[in-house]
């Protein structure tokens, strides 16, 4: 597999729902350091950047005593990498409703995003969306481990990585069969069907 230095900032609660094959899809609204063209997923494959803050159990259906993950503030530790089978802008508020047995986040968090239509917001044309992207999750043999550093901050949802390591490699967190039936299910509740 050939790995692309890209990392795509993610909480760290949704990155492990990735890992445990809980979820395969990522919402996106934007953030504000996404440039004048709002969001859009322009890598189609990528390393999973897991953040944190405080709040991000209250913003999923998890239960309110789910514990946060532990990141070391100085170091970054990379467990997945994924590849973006396809994408799209959902603006109708319905579709991206019944989505929701198929992620962790709130309907509150999910409602925020899809409305949101201020500087960086999706590029949905100018209405209410989110962008949806359906993932095939691979967990990494061996984490990747290197220095944070102030260049990985900021609100934003795309950041160029160091050099890949040699001999990195991963394997599907789901198997062929899995990913299929899900890609299925997924695209059957955007549609409504």
């Amino acid at each position: 597999m050939n790995f692309s230095p890209i990392g795509f900032k993610e909480w760290a609660l949704v990155c492990q729902m990735l890992e445990r094959g809980g979820q395969s899809i990522i919402l996106r609204k934007g953030g504000i350091a996404e440039g004048r063209d709002g969001f859009r997923f322009k890598h189609d494959a990528f390393f999973l950047f897991p953040t944190l803050f405080h709040e991000q159990v209250a913003r999923t259906r998890l239960p309110p005593e789910t514990p946060l993950p532990e990141l070391d503030p100085g170091e970054v530790t990379l467990r997945l990498y994924a590849r973006v089978e396809w994408t799209e802008a959902l603006t109708d508020w319905e579709a991206a409703r019944r989505l929701a047995p198929h992620h962790i986040w709130s309907e509150e968090s999910v409602s925020e995003r899809f409305h949101y239509t201020g500087k960086g917001a999706a590029n949905t044309g100018g209405v209410p969306g989110v962008h949806v992207a359906f993932l095939r999750v691979y967990r990494l043999a061996q984490p990747w481990s290197f220095p944070n550093a102030p260049k990985y901050g900021g609100c934003r949802s795309w950041i160029d990585l160091p050099e890949v390591p040699p001999g990195l490699s991963a394997t599907p967190v789901l198997s062929d069969a899995a990913h299929s039936e899900r890609a299925n299910a997924i695209r059957a509740a955007i549609s409504g069907s």
